[in-house]
């Protein structure tokens, strides 16, 4: 299963030519580390450096904002609204008990809109803090959250979107001058794409690994799972059914190998139950606590092996592997090509 799911998340093999293609393939890749979700996206690429992937999101092929569980991710530019409108509308809800815990409400979101749709109208980009105090500047306090929630809450409404980056600070736009056109779906069509598209590029999963990666409840889940069943197959493995894309590649010994993950890689994100990559025993070293904060992981042939980390240091990228046993002395060569790879990725010398 492991090998699958290497697979069909176009990490061991390798289908897509472009960072827009990689996206859309997986639907939304968690992006709330910047960088490390740069490199989820150029992982699944032949020969991309991380100038390629930022010039996909300059190109506006590629966007970040709040489209599932309350969280960042990068989605395909045409695939932004109805990810939206389908999803956003049950996060903004469970979000409201919050919300009233800092003192936002209703009036205060919509003095916001108006607000940044002044200062943002005319191709107009502003960064975190300026957005900020044109709040601040209203009266509208950004303390305890309040601007972030204020940010999130505007986005998964529609108005607002992460736009190109201004130096090392994320700007934002009007996301319907940054996108102006992207495909609208229904209801039905929404829930089948993203059944569709989730097995393809996550199978063999669950109807309640697609319910958690969406943050749809489990009957929704399931009615997409029906509404997308041409595509879609039954499969047991180890005596356990599963999900998967009649279109799903199949996984071969040639195909696996050492790769290097960022830490909230899809590869451990997209599933409730982890243990077909991630043992038990290792679990605490990845997630430290069980806090929620993804280590990047080194993952020999679909099964995390271990952590590591990176430094960049006079122009050149230091990788520091740290895993669970010793490897192989297969495994160690490919560990050196994998984070070689990684290094051309950030340097810019694919």
């Amino acid at each position: 299963m492991a090998a699958l799911r290497l697979a069909a998340q176009q990490i061991a093999s390798r289908s897509c030519t472009t960072p827009a293609a990689v996206v859309a393939h997986l639907t939304a890749m968690q992006a709330q580390d910047y960088r490390g979700a740069l490199w989820s996206i150029g992982l699944r690429l032949p020969n991309a450096t991380s100038a390629d992937v930022e010039r996909a999101i300059a190109d506006r092929q590629i966007v970040r904002t709040w489209p599932m569980r309350g969280t960042l991710h990068f989605v395909a530019a045409d695939d932004v609204r109805w990810m939206l409108r389908l999803l956003t509308p049950r996060i903004i809800k469970g979000g409201a008990g919050r919300r009233r815990q800092i003192g936002l409400d209703d009036a205060a979101f919509a003095h916001s809109r108006k607000l940044f749709t002044k200062a943002l109208r005319d191709g107009n980009s502003l960064t975190r803090d300026e957005m900020h105090d044109v709040l601040e500047r209203a009266k509208i306090s950004t303390e305890d959250q309040r601007g972030y929630h204020i940010l999130a809450r505007l986005s998964m409404d529609g108005l607002l979107c992460f736009a190109e980056p201004r130096g090392k600070q994320h700007t934002f736009a009007l996301l319907d001058e940054w996108i102006p056109t992207s495909r609208i779906l229904d209801r039905d069509e929404s829930l089948a794409e993203l059944a569709s598209r989730y097995f393809r590029s996550h199978g063999p999963a669950t109807a309640r690994d697609f319910a958690w990666w969406s943050g749809l409840t489990l009957g929704d889940a399931r009615a997409g799972i029906a509404l997308a069943a041409p595509s879609l197959a039954d499969e047991t493995i180890n005596g356990v059914p599963y999900i998967v894309s009649r279109a799903s590649a199949h996984a071969t010994d040639a195909e696996r190998g050492i790769f290097l993950l960022p830490g909230f890689d899809e590869l451990l994100l997209g599933y409730t139950d982890r243990t077909a990559s991630l043992g038990p025993a290792h679990a605490q070293r990845v997630v430290p606590g069980g806090n929620g904060v993804f280590k990047p992981t080194i993952v020999s042939n679909g099964r995390v092996v271990g952590t590591w980390k990176a430094a960049l240091a006079k122009g050149k990228v230091i990788v520091t592997p740290l895993p669970f046993a010793a490897l192989s002395t297969k495994e160690t060569r490919a560990l050196h090509s994998a984070a070689a790879r990684y290094a051309r990725f950030i340097l810019g010398d694919a």
